[in-house]
């Protein structure tokens, strides 16, 4: 990595992985940087109170100032005020959780939930973490909205990961990712068993207007024994329901105003591009 800012940014993103935290030797073999500039790097961003370093073990952690960020503003961007009403109502239609994501450039990312399990098996993943696109649900029902190349070029930059990482019936190839992302378009909305992770099952619909790219995908999840294909099926009028009147609200919210509305130079296929400036 080069340039003080990549090496930083490097750091924060690396440590956003591990919360138990990690020695300078690991991180800087990890991103390539030299241990004293390493070492000056987290010197900083602990002065800045981004960063600590346990006591015992010299271990350096992310402190909590990154979430009050996020978390600020999400709560200025009126992402959550509009949508947690609308994902309260799926959650306890469904019994499942309910998730959304917000497209952020070549992004998908998880931004508010809600939990309509009340016992039993309960599926619920950490929020600000970015979908894999290949097989997630959520991913599945972004790259429908979009044109053949514009999905192949997203899959391919953000890659297909590991087999071991995901669920045994996850994608191996870009033809079965978007052999997936058709059968998605035709239906309206996407529909995973084991493919983000073994025993999870998830359906999501695209939040969007009318032939334009989605700006956001609206997820119902819960444990394969539980969430069928036939209970899928009977939620998808609801789940769509839901997701085009988060379309209809997203107005109030200047970041899906942003999200949505940008970007007036029409790209190859006649539609605006998903990407915010």
């Amino acid at each position: 990595m080069s340039g003080v800012l990549e090496r930083t940014l490097g750091i924060l993103e690396l440590l956003s992985q591990h919360g138990e935290g990690l020695e300078l030797a690991a991180i800087a073999d990890r991103l390539d940087i030299p241990r004293s500039g390493t070492h000056r790097l987290l010197t900083d961003l602990v002065r800045l109170g981004y960063v600590r370093q346990t006591r015992g073990h010299g271990d350096y952690l992310l402190t909590t100032k990154l979430v009050s960020m996020g978390l600020s503003y999400l709560s200025n961007s009126g992402i959550v005020d509009i949508a947690q009403p609308l994902l309260n109502r799926l959650a306890e239609v469904s019994g499942e959780l309910v998730r959304l994501s917000v497209v952020d450039g070549e992004r998908l990312t998880w931004v508010a939930r809600a939990q309509g399990a009340r016992q039993g098996l309960r599926y619920d993943p950490d929020m600000g973490s970015d979908a894999r696109l290949s097989c997630s649900s959520s991913g599945w029902a972004l790259l429908s909205t979009l044109s053949d190349d514009a999905a192949l070029a997203l899959v391919a930059k953000q890659g297909l990961g590991l087999p071991e990482q995901f669920g045994p019936a996850a994608p191996t190839t870009l033809q079965a990712v978007m052999d997936a992302v058709t059968q998605t378009r035709e239906r309206g909305y996407s529909m995973t068993t084991d493919t983000y992770s073994i025993g999870l099952s998830a359906m999501s619909a695209p939040v969007r207007f009318a032939g334009q790219p989605a700006f956001g995908v609206l997820t119902i999840a819960g444990p394969t024994v539980r969430f069928t294909p036939e209970k899928m099926q009977a939620l998808a009028p609801e789940l769509l329901s839901i997701a085009q009147q988060l379309a209809a609200s997203s107005g109030a919210s200047p970041f899906f105003s942003l999200t949505a509305e940008t970007g007036n130079a029409a790209p190859t296929d006649g539609r605006k591009p998903i990407y915010a400036v």
